[in-house]
């Protein structure tokens, strides 16, 4: 492996590798590295791959539940959904390339993200995303928004899966920074559940799927690792470029070779490309690989050793087969018109070696040049992980935002202000872009309710009268609750998914989260991240939910500072008959309108403060209190259960929790889902401020309509207000004593123009 001019510590930087690493890897190789070691070393040591400043807090995660099948550690995570059926499910983030390419970077998201479903041996079944931009009138924010979004809705319309359901939000920390993350999920036969070990010496390593190029190159270790630089068009080559037509050959031709059962374990190729599938299926089994260069199909001519390891090519597979098996895999590769070859073997050597030239003969590479020689240890197992220096903040992390609305203004002015904002209007004009309907399992469209639902077709029919079950999904975060309080702004992100179950009548199965956050090497945002994975980790143990798998994604920041602390949440529950799920929109005149819950709403952090230009208050220094409203765990999960049951009760006409812009919006979002209006008269109990009572924000509170008798059961279980009635073309609120002031009435038609504020904005 002797090369002219080894390379050295400045190449190693260059890489993204700190001095103290590169000492290490010649010290525990013995010698220094040679091109094609070091890239491969620069990507699989990069925190991207490595997860070096949150390994250790990961595990403190809850990641064991009664319905768990397959948790962290393989492509995705799954849960049992009962009738020999599992739901394997992810969230990834794609943020600094759809920074850089914001059409390719979140179309390659959603790529990325299918190919982990189908690796596990599911067929993906839907995909939702969760996005942040900066304020909306401006022209990056604007370019980005509209370039992952079309990015996102050209694969997964072209590929044949549904994207039912997401969130968006609009705020000036995201606009250097861009967060695109999408989540899918897949169902399988549990039978059907594959595993990315690799095993047995002497079996074949066969690579499938597009040819391999360039494009991607550096992506995991210099653009995905640091902060974003966004100077210019360098960064481009950085960003990789997806086909969807490819990844949908690909899929139905992975799934084939497990159903037909010819390959032994299988593994996507996503960051880091070759490099990462084959030294993570080699830790995975407790083997080695030998991979021969000249059989790895090429669509560049003349590319380099290291490139060829390091390239981020999209649609591609590796899987580790039977060498009697090859014929019948590679036969089904050509049927469906995809490359595949043998490009390697699995040994017992633990190491993975790089050769040129070799002769596959009999389960062995021989003879041929050697390229590359690492223990699988050095690539996988044995990275450096780092402590973090915590530090609250005793300054403002994020500039104040500029006060939108008049100092003077009237409850119903805020209303209409609210239903306005970027935050709060509809979505219509972004998810129509997406085909949430192919597939025919989609029960709950985006808007129809508070989480997306899909029926479930047994493997066995249970006959023409048995209820359909089905799939419940939700993803959820309010990246400025969380820099307010990162504990408890977790907290309500886990629980907001949580309430968005039980209002369709689903209960939680598994949870998957991305954390997204900004450089962990700055004391504040370290202190950030603690807290927000200690909030995680409490919100699933009290829920009794496991998490399944995540992804991290650190260093987004920009010139102008960090990113909101964002903890994505994504949670799948189940329910037993999808003609059941509930609704958010008001369904028929006369029902009664209940507010359920331990609801105890503030205006800290709201998005009426925001509009109001109020600062975020510091984060909680001791002995003054959290700035966000406390919860008791007890009453939230009681709440959730009872919730849960109405709805399956089929007593319920409404459900829908109250988030983002308080009791007076949720009330109108569920006027104008229904279509008809209400009369309600707010408690003064649950707050002191009439405008609280309104617009304040916190976890725990549910509307619900439907007949008096049925809410009246309810309160046996958790706290019950009948607030007012359903009926007529307005709404009518009245949130303080005489003489108050904190009276809305507005008619539907207002409401309606306000809340599709957003299709003109954006258009």
């Amino acid at each position: 492996m002797a090369e002219a001019a080894l390379p050295g510590l400045a190449d190693a930087l260059a890489l993204g590798l700190r001095e103290s690493e590169y000492r290490l890897i010649c010290e525990r190789l013995g010698r220094a590295p040679n091109t094609v070691e070091l890239a491969m070393l620069s990507l699989m040591w990069s925190e991207h791959c490595a997860y070096k400043h949150s390994k250790r807090l990961l595990k403190t995660l809850p990641t064991e539940g009664e319905h768990l099948v397959m948790g962290p550690g393989e492509n995705a995570g799954a849960v049992d959904i009962g009738d020999g059926l599992i739901c394997a499910f992810k969230v990834e983030s794609h943020n600094h390339p759809s920074a850089v390419e914001p059409f390719q970077g979140a179309a390659t998201g959603v790529g990325g993200i299918l190919r982990d479903i189908f690796a596990v041996g599911a067929r993906p079944v839907a995909v939702l995303d969760s996005l942040r931009f900066g304020e909306p009138d401006a022209p990056r924010a604007r370019y980005l928004l509209d370039g992952a979004v079309s990015g996102i809705g050209h694969y997964g319309n072209s590929v044949g899966v549904p994207t039912i359901g997401g969130e968006v939000y609009f705020e000036g920390p995201y606009a250097d920074s861009c967060l695109v993350n999408a989540m899918a999920l897949g169902i399988a036969p549990r039978s059907r559940l594959m595993s990315s070990a690799a095993a047995g010496p002497g079996n074949l390593l066969v690579l499938f799927g597009a040819t391999t190029g360039r494009d991607g190159i550096g992506g995991a270790s210099v653009l995905a690792s640091a902060e974003l630089d966004l100077g210019g068009e360098g960064k481009r080559p950085s960003v990789q470029v997806g086909d969807p037509f490819e990844g949908k050959k690909l899929m139905e031709c992975s799934l084939q070779l497990l159903d037909e059962r010819l390959v032994l374990s299988l593994q996507d190729l996503g960051a880091a490309g070759l490099t990462s599938s084959a030294s993570e299926m080699a830790s995975k089994g407790g083997v080695g690989l030998e991979i021969d260069l000249v059989r790895v199909p090429l669509r560049e001519a003349d590319m380099e050793p290291f490139e060829i390891m390091v390239s981020e090519s999209q649609e591609r597979m590796l899987c580790v087969v039977a060498p009697e098996r090859l014929p019948a895999v590679l036969a089904v590769c050509e049927s469906w018109e995809i490359e595949g070859a043998a490009i390697g073997v699995v040994t017992d050597s633990g190491h993975v070696r790089v050769l040129r030239g070799a002769t596959l003969r009999e389960g062995t590479l021989e003879g041929g040049s050697l390229l590359a020689d690492l223990p699988v240890g050095l690539l996988v197992d044995d990275v450096p992980t780092y402590g973090l220096d915590p530090q609250r903040p005793q300054r403002p992390l994020y500039p104040d935002a500029p006060a939108t609305l008049a100092a003077d203004a009237s409850p119903e002015q805020m209303l209409l202000a609210l239903l306005a904002s970027p935050n709060i209007a509809s979505r219509e004009p972004l998810f129509e872009q997406y085909d949430s309907l192919v597939q025919s399992r989609t029960v709950r469209r985006p808007g129809a309710a508070d989480a997306a639902v899909l029926a479930i077709e047994p493997l066995r029919g249970g006959g023409a009268t048995a209820p359909l079950p089905g799939l419940a999904v939700s993803i959820d975060c309010n990246g400025r609750r969380v820099a307010a309080d990162p504990y408890r702004g977790t907290i309500e992100a886990v629980l907001e998914c949580a309430a968005n179950l039980a209002c369709v009548g689903a209960e939680p199965l598994g949870l998957t989260n991305n954390l997204n956050f900004g450089n962990p090497e700055k004391p504040q945002i370290a202190w950030q991240l603690e807290e927000a994975v200690r909030g995680l980790g409490d919100a699933c143990r009290a829920l009794s939910v496991p998490v399944v798998g995540g992804n991290v994604s650190l260093y987004n920041e920009g010139p102008a500072g960090p990113i909101y602390p964002t903890p994505v949440i994504g949670m799948v529950g189940r329910l037993p008959d999808v003609a059941r799920a509930g609704r958010l929109g008001f369904a028929a005149s006369g029902d009664t309108v209940a507010l359920v819950g331990p609801f105890s709403p503030s205006p800290v952090a709201s998005e009426l403060a925001k509009l109001q230009g109020r600062p975020l208050p510091l984060p909680h220094l001791p002995p003054h209190p959290r700035p966000l409203p406390h919860l008791d765990f007890p009453d939230a999960m009681a709440a959730i259960r009872a919730v849960r049951e109405a709805v399956r009760s089929g007593e319920i006409s409404s459900a829908h929790d109250i988030a983002e812009g308080g009791l007076a919006v949720a009330l109108a979002e569920c006027c104008l889902a229904g279509g008809v209006g209400a009369t309600v008269a707010i408690p003064a109990e649950i707050a002191e401020d009439p405008l609280a009572r309104l617009f304040g924000e916190a976890p725990g509170g549910f509307l619900l309509s439907g007949p008096a008798d049925a809410l009246q059961r309810l309160a046996e279980h958790t706290p019950l207000r009948t607030i007012g009635t359903v009926g007529g073309a307005t709404l009518a609120i009245e949130a303080g004593g005489a003489g108050s002031g904190a009276r809305i009435e507005l008619a539907l038609s207002e409401l309606a123009g306000a809340h599709g504020m957003l299709a003109g904005l954006l258009g």
